[in-house]
């Protein structure tokens, strides 16, 4: 077997999309038959097992440097085992990256269809300014485009939830800006995850869990295993099939115990569950079932081939707001709670060959392909309107759907060379061609018909288009060590863009190694984000039994006449410095400071109102009917959500990491980790509002606060792993700071809801029986701690005025989320 078998695993592509080739620091042969890419993989496992970040791991994100430690990285880089994802309980990776690296914060829930696709956010930026690799390739984004307002508002990421955790080897997170090596969009940072690449045994967990308070009932059933299909080569095979309950934790809609409601309405109180009959607060329910692979072979001493791919279906639900019984009588006398629909596939397939060539120069040529496709419905509701015309309506409609591709080929090439330096000067170049496409597909006729079903209008004839966009980039990477223990990696990239132009963009590393227990270390770098087509193309009406609102596209007609003509490239600046201590063996000690400044920042509008708002525009009303719709004729405010390049912002930052591994003789071992993120987030420019929209502006008050105040600026994750003989326990206490966001009914009067400082423990206890079987207990948020609620008095105003909104008595954009505490158990086996 032989060592070239190595990029098919641990490092299999991790080499291209700028991450170069990591090759071992010898090509010979291993002494068994064990294929180097599981030897790795398992030494990677174990040496990460400690905690966020672990001294001994040879990592290749943010490098092209071969054979490089984390704790010698030039570049701040967190490395996280499946073991440490495995311990948070969490059925999903998204969540469970959330609970291990105080700096990503995780969508704990989502308005309307983002309740079917979280996102997560590192530094407090865009999830759109994160890139995610896997095996060091490109991941396609979501078709699944978060709309709604709030600080996740334009997520379409990659939805991570695709990848299941036990096909995992480990995760690497660079918390820098790396446009200049990735990407112009890695202007936050790069999640990459490696996936496992045994040749033999397997794992296989069962796990079941829900919410102390109700709701939330999961299930989730994992299995990997790794096969030798011929000599030289490895099949690491997952399947995971998992499901999650609805949860409700809204309050009393107002409308409903109303006395002259009751009054008009006593067949109200005959409401199922009456009178909590609004379930909109609340987890969505789904099943998914996701599959993943990963294969490498030596076709001999000197080139290696490889492919992996992930296959995923999703079937999920969502509550909208209860419909009264006046609304369709003769079909809901009871009323109604019409239920969003989603069904979606994601599939990605990587293939690839590398090696060597004229003696020492490494060659990479692969290709990606992903799609995420979502067709959307809407369930249990009716078109009043087509009711009212002609007798009848449809109970379930086909409301749209989605589809969102990336397809990129790379070829990377890379050498090094003796230049006199204290180490050989590493060179590296690379191409990427990459094509983007997004669709719309507009509703069946009944959902579109006048104002549409109840809850969730199909897409217009109007909204529905293709689109696509291709990029071509080049890039250089030079590094070594002109002195001893001086680092110095220089990259350079430069982009086109089909619609948007070209972008050059670089980034300059250094590090200097006062002694073996410090370093320091810095980095200046620049990024480009062009608009994802989401962001461009995205058009849909949104309604609620009080308002209706369009989602205008940027570069429609609607949109040129409230001033707005399509979206800009976001341009962005990276600084950033820290220091390593490794004053022993046992203890890591990291600290970086940053700040990342981006212009002409791509970010969702406020409500613009046409009608019904303390301020109105007509240009709002005028942009609604240029765009062909036609709103729901009942309801009370009527206007327009729009994304644009309105603000300049500035995220300053501190992150802390540290790891120490303690032996108590027989008392037992413990991993002890702290980690901790301050980050504060300003916006230091508006752009001017448009002529035609004013006195309103494009961003108001609780926009404002999504980009400032409502993720927490203080984030610390205090761990404890304490393995006694049979026996583990993992402590870990969270804290966050204060998070808060100002909201409104109408547009004028704002309140500020509060999310004060919360500290969460989870704890997990563990027990093995054997070398098979492995049981284990545990809690997420094991006190049952809940946010703070909405603003009283923006609740009393909702209430007063019948607004279904007071439903909401948590804010969403709490970080610990709104479901109070998740117990489960899991059942491990290893073979």
């Amino acid at each position: 077997m032989h060592k070239a078998i190595l990029h098919s695993g641990v490092a299999a592509g991790v080499l291209s999309c700028g991450l170069g080739l990591a090759h071992a620091a010898d090509d010979k042969p291993v002494a068994d038959d064990k294929p180097a890419a599981a030897a790795a993989s398992t030494a990677a496992a174990a040496a990460a097992e400690a905690g966020p970040i672990a001294s001994g791991v040879v990592i290749v994100t943010g490098t092209r440097a071969t054979g490089l430690k984390v704790e010698n990285s030039a570049s701040p880089v967190q490395v996280l085992d499946s073991t440490s994802l495995t311990r948070t309980g969490q059925s999903d990776l998204l969540q469970a990256l959330a609970q291990n690296l105080p700096s990503l914060t995780a969508q704990a829930f989502g308005g309307d269809m983002a309740n079917m696709t979280l996102s997560a956010r590192l530094r407090g930026l865009s999830p759109n300014n994160t890139l995610v690799l896997v095996n060091g390739k490109r991941r396609h984004g979501t078709s699944n485009l978060a709309v709604l307002g709030g600080p996740y508002q334009g997520g379409a990421a990659a939805d991570l939830n695709y990848i299941p955790v036990a096909a995992i080897d480990h995760i690497e997170v660079l918390q820098d800006g790396a446009a200049a090596q990735y990407g112009t969009d890695a202007i936050a940072g790069v999640v990459n995850i490696i996936l496992k690449s045994n040749y033999r045994g397997g794992t296989a967990n069962i796990n079941g869990g829900g919410y102390g308070d109700g709701g939330g009932r999961t299930g989730d059933g994992t299995a990997n295993i790794g096969l030798t299909p011929f000599t030289d080569a490895f099949l690491s095979l997952t399947v995971e099939s998992k499901y999650h309950g609805f949860s409700d934790r809204g309050g009393i809609d107002p409308r409903v115990d109303d006395a002259a409601n009751l009054a008009s309405m006593p067949q109200l109180k005959n409401a199922p569950g009456y009178p909590n009959v609004n379930h909109i607060s609340g987890d969505a329910q789904y099943r998914q079932h996701i599959l993943a692979a990963n294969f490498g072979v030596d076709l001999n001493n000197d080139v290696s081939a490889y492919a992996f791919a992930t296959y995923g279906k999703k079937k999920a639900a969502a509550f909208e707001n209860y419909r009264m019984p006046n609304r369709l009588p003769a079909i809901y006398p009871l009323g109604f709670s019409p239920q969003e629909t989603f069904r979606e596939e994601d599939y990605a397939f990587t293939a690839g060959i590398k090696g060597k060539a004229f003696g020492s120069w490494r060659w990479d040529l692969s290709s990606t392909y992903g799609k995420d496709v979502a067709k959307l419905g809407v369930a249990h509701s009716g078109n009043v309107s087509l009711f009212a015309d002609t007798g009848a309506t449809p109970l379930d409609f086909y409301a749209g759907k989605f589809a969102a591709s990336q397809w990129t080929n790379n070829f990377d090439l890379s050498h090094e060379f003796d230049a006199g330096w204290a180490t050989p000067l590493t060179f590296a170049v690379g191409l990427e061609h990459r094509r983007d496409e997004y669709e719309i597909g507009a509703g069946d006729a009944p959902s579109r018909y006048k104002e549409g079903s109840q809850s969730f209008p199909g897409f217009s004839l109007t909204d529905a288009g293709s689109h696509s966009r291709n990029n071509k980039a080049a890039y250089v990477n030079l590094a070594g060590q002109p002195l001893a223990g001086w680092t110095v990696d220089l990259a350079g990239r430069y982009e086109h863009f089909s619609d948007f132009g070209n972008a050059k963009v670089g980034k300059l590393t250094s590090r200097y190694d006062v002694s073996p227990a410090l370093g320091l270390r810095a980095t200046y770098s620049n990024g480009f984000r062009a608009p994802t087509l989401a962001e461009e193309y995205y058009s849909a009406t949104n309604v609620s039994p009080r308002s209706a609102f369009v989602q205008l596209a940027p570069n429609s007609p609607g949109a040129r006449l409230v001033g707005v003509n399509g979206l800009r490239p976001e341009a962005s600046t990276n600084l950033s410095a820290g220091i390593v201590l490794n004053p022993s063996a046992n203890l890591a000690i990291t600290l970086d400071a940053y700040q990342i400044t981006i212009r002409d920042r791509i970010v969702g509008s406020g409500s613009l109102y046409g009608s019904g708002g303390a301020v109105n525009s007509p240009a709002v009303t005028a942009a609604i009917l240029a765009n062909g719709n036609l709103l729901d004729p009942t309801v009370v405010q009527t206007g327009i959500n729009i994304f644009s390049n309105a603000v300049n912002t500035r995220s300053r930052g501190l992150e802390f990491v540290t790891t120490l591994n303690s032996n108590y003789g027989a008392n037992g071992k413990v991993d002890w980790s702290l980690a901790a993120n301050y980050n504060k987030v300003q916006v230091i420019k508006i752009n001017q509002a448009p002529a035609q929209l004013q006195p309103q502006t494009l961003l108001d008050a609780t926009a404002i606060s999504d980009l400032e105040t409502a993720s927490p600026r203080v984030r610390v994750n205090l761990g404890a792993l304490w393995k006694i003989g049979n026996w583990t326990i993992n402590a870990r206490e969270a804290f966050y700071g204060k998070a808060s966001e100002l909201q409104s009914s109408d547009g004028a009067t704002y309140y500020e809801t509060e999310v004060k400082p919360t500290a969460i423990t989870d704890l997990e206890l563990s027990y093995q029986f054997n070398k098979m079987w492995t049981l284990s207990v545990g809690a997420n948020n094991l006190f049952n701690q809940y946010p703070d609620h909405i603003n009283g008095k923006l609740l009393a105003e909702q209430r007063a005025n019948l607004d279904n909104s007071a439903v909401t008595v948590y804010p969403s954009f709490s970080p610990f989320g709104i479901n109070g505490g998740y117990y489960y158990a899991r059942l491990g086996m290893k073979f």
